[in-house]
Parts: C-alpha cells; structure tokens; sequence
C-alpha cells in the first residue's frame, strides 16, 4: 500500500460511546467504530478512563481496520463523555 493510501486510512476520533460491556468505542470520522480499552499489559490506554482523557483524545487519527476491509458504516449511538 502506497503512502497515500495508508494516510487515507487514518481517521480522527470525533466521539465516543460505551457498548453493552461497558467497553469505550471511538467513533471515527469515517463513520466506524473502533474499540479503545484499557487493558494493560496488553494495551495501555490510560486515557480512555476519564472524561478529561477521551477529550484530550478528540481528532487524534487512529488507523481504521475497517477501511481497509471497505467495511459498511456503523451504527452511532448517542455519544458519552
């Protein structure tokens, strides 16, 4: 994949909401979702449990699995802080 492509792949957070688990998703400008949990050791993402951290977050680029599998568009909840 050309560098173009891969950039075109990045996509700003511009909210969030919690799934039936209670688990922080961002939605991305691209109109996926993605997960963003808090698991460390496996995933560090100290961020996601505050308010104040998940806005600190808002437009930061995340690369979009589903992209680049030309996955439909997910449904939007309505957004938590």
């Amino acid at each position: 994949m050309n560098h173009l492509a891969e950039s075109a792949l990045l996509q700003p957070i511009r909210g969030y909401h919690t799934d039936e688990e209670g688990h922080w998703v961002a939605q991305l400008s691209c109109g996926h979702n993605q997960h963003v949990r808090h698991d460390p050791p496996l995933v560090s993402r100290p961020w996601v449990q505050t308010v104040a951290g998940r806005d600190s977050m808002l437009g930061y680029a995340l690369r979009c699995k589903k992209c680049v599998d030309q996955a439909p568009l997910d449904n939007r909840p309505v957004v938590s802080s």
